[in-house]
């Protein structure tokens, strides 16, 4: 099939090396402009491919309509995008266009499906190949996965470790059952539904008051974006690579321990060992970040 891809970053570079190792005739390869030294993965190999590359700043514009309609494609294939993509584009191929979402959907649709199903305590996820149409992840589903969430999953190992290869292959198993014509369209049921707003700070502070495991899951779901926090001195003291432990004889938000293998911190009915934390600069060693910090155990984490 002539297949036109719309994606970025390493999932997008996967999902192209499948297309092309299925012999498809992948018309042209779509990603956001450059922002950085180095250029998306995406980018680098469909160049290394003979594949043209466009990057336009809004899919929405008249130039990029146009374009996209003029390769006369049979099929779009979104792999990992945070552009908005209009109908314009997602209807022009022959076929229409498919989309990939971490999550089972209709539940935790929108842009930050992976860190709210950590926050939110879910043990059981997937990913979901659905045909895009108007609405924000509301379109007919071709093919799920389930996976399983792990009581010490991140939201980026949850990512990677999971979600991304498993993501890979359905993807490519979708454009498979396309070109079968065995591709099912599967109305999603409305009254499942649930979306989530992109994850941002002001969803992030921990509050030591609620109970350890709501601590502990929002923390972990935080990790790696947008790093969940506490305030310190004027600044947001970010808290990564936690694990949960047993509860300490100390008031919640408190240090309860400090050693080489990180900061222990009571919380309601638990403790919760954070082993990295990250402030101004980049990520150090918790008990290093705390000792420059000045503290001590029995003070309060948050404050100052």
């Amino acid at each position: 099939m002539r297949i036109v891809l719309i994606g970025q970053a390493a999932f997008a570079q996967q999902v192209l090396d499948g297309l092309v190792a299925r012999k498809h005739d992948v018309a042209a390869v779509y990603c956001p402009p450059d922002t950085g030294a180095r250029p998306d993965p995406v980018k680098t190999r469909a160049l290394e491919l003979g594949i043209p590359v466009r990057q336009h700043r809004s899919l929405k514009s008249e130039d990029a309509r146009g374009e996209f309609a003029a390769l006369n494609a049979d099929l779009g294939v979104l792999a990992y995008v945070t552009q908005i993509v209009p109908p314009a584009v997602f209807d022009a191929p022959r076929l229409g266009s498919i989309c990939f979402h971490p999550s089972l959907l209709p539940r935790y649709r929108g842009g930050s499906a992976i860190p709210w199903q950590v926050i939110k305590g879910e043990t059981r996820t997937g990913v979901t190949v659905f045909w895009t149409d108007d609405g924000i992840d509301t379109g007919p589903i071709l093919m799920q996965r389930d996976a399983e969430i792990a009581a010490d999953d991140t939201g980026g190992s949850l990512y990677f470790d999971k979600l991304f290869p498993l993501g890979v292959d359905v993807v490519l198993e979708s454009v498979d059952r396309i070109e079968a014509g065995t591709a099912p369209r599967v109305p999603q049921d409305e009254s499942q539904a649930t979306y989530d707003p992109l994850c941002r700070d002001e969803h992030a502070e921990v509050d030591w008051s609620k109970p350890v495991s709501a601590v502990y899951d929002l923390i972990r779901g935080c990790d790696p974006q947008p790093g969940a926090y506490v305030r310190r001195e004027g600044t947001l003291l970010r808290l990564y690579d936690a694990r949960r432990e047993e509860a300490l004889a100390h008031p919640p938000g408190t240090i309860a321990a400090i050693d080489d293998s990180g900061v222990v911190v009571a919380t309601e009915g638990g403790s919760i060992r954070i082993r990295r934390m990250r402030a101004d600069g980049g990520k150090v060693a918790a008990a290093e970040a705390i000792a420059a910090l000045g503290l001590r155990v029995g003070d309060p984490l948050a404050g100052g």
